[in-house]
């Protein structure tokens, strides 16, 4: 499936000098060719935790049956 603007996609791997983990979901807000997006990761309140340029392969779309979990942030 490819990814594209917009779309709501889950991390695949922990990034810990970022605060962010595998699971963490966040929403693609730049596409660049051949492979790469710019995720947006937020915290609760809806400020921007972090903004990452990554490869697709690093997420996966969000699919019918995740379901969706809290935890508190870790310092950057």
């Amino acid at each position: 499936m490819k990814i594209k603007l917009l779309d709501t996609v889950v991390l695949q791997r922990n990034m810990p000098g970022y605060g962010i983990k595998s699971g963490d979901i966040g929403a693609v807000v730049e596409t660049y060719e051949p492979d790469g997006i710019e995720v947006e990761f937020v915290n609760g309140s809806g400020k921007t935790r972090v903004l990452l340029t990554l490869k697709v392969e690093d997420v996966r779309p969000i699919a019918e049956n995740d379901i969706l979990s809290v935890r508190s942030l870790e310092a950057a």
